[in-house]
This record gives C-alpha cells, structure tokens and sequence, in this order.
C-alpha cells in the first residue's frame, strides 16, 4: 500500500477530487495548507506572498494502481496543456499497517485483514 499526497491549487481541488471518484478512487483526506515552492513565492508589486493557499489530498492505494492515480492527479490538477508553476506536487511513501477504528481490522500490505481485540 502507499500513502500518495497530492498538494494542488484550491481552484484544482473539485477537479482532482471528481477524477478520482470517477475512476474509483472516492477515499480522500482534504486539509486546507498554505506554503512555497521554488519560486518562494509571489510578488506583487512591493509585496512578496511567501504563503500559498493550497489543498493537501491524502489517498491511501494498493501499489498496483499508484501510476494510474498520479496521472489521474496530475491530469486533473495542471493548468492548461502544459501545466504552470505552482501547480503542485505529488508525494508517494509506503504504508505499513492500516486499522480501520469502526471495525478493529488491521490490514497489512502482505497479509490477509485480521481483527484486533481492543
């Protein structure tokens, strides 16, 4: 399993947050960040914005269909063709265990889901 983090510009959020739900993938954590990229932000005229509005959404998937939902991501969330600075970043790192708090399963990337006694 993988954890993938999508960072992507609010404007973009309801079109990732559709293309994933469209191609089965409706399990999504979205937390409201501000931050910078390389370009340390914008400057307007004398004012420098060194804190971004962007969306963090936060899927967990079998690592099998990690490439199909980054190119749904990166499809959904680039501006334009050719995609513009600013336009976000995809983060990928491996899950060890999952417990689901409703029913007591824990689930493991190589095991079969088992329950755990609370």
């Amino acid at each position: 399993m993988l954890m993938i983090r999508s960072i992507v510009r609010p404007e973009k959020v309801d079109n990732v947050l559709a293309a994933l739900m469209e191609a089965g993938f409706p399990a999504v954590t979205k937390v409201s960040v501000v931050g910078r990229g390389k370009q340390r932000g914008i400057k307007i005229g004398e004012i420098t914005y060194d804190e971004i509005p962007k969306e963090l959404l936060l899927t967990v998937v079998k690592d099998s269909d990690k490439d199909f939902v980054i190119k749904t991501v990166m499809k959904a969330a680039r501006t334009g063709e050719k995609g513009a600075f600013g336009d976000g970043k995809i983060f990928i790192t491996p899950v060890e265990e999952v417990y689901t708090i409703s029913s007591g399963i824990k689930e493991t990337p190589s095991g079969e889901p088992e329950e755990v006694k609370i």
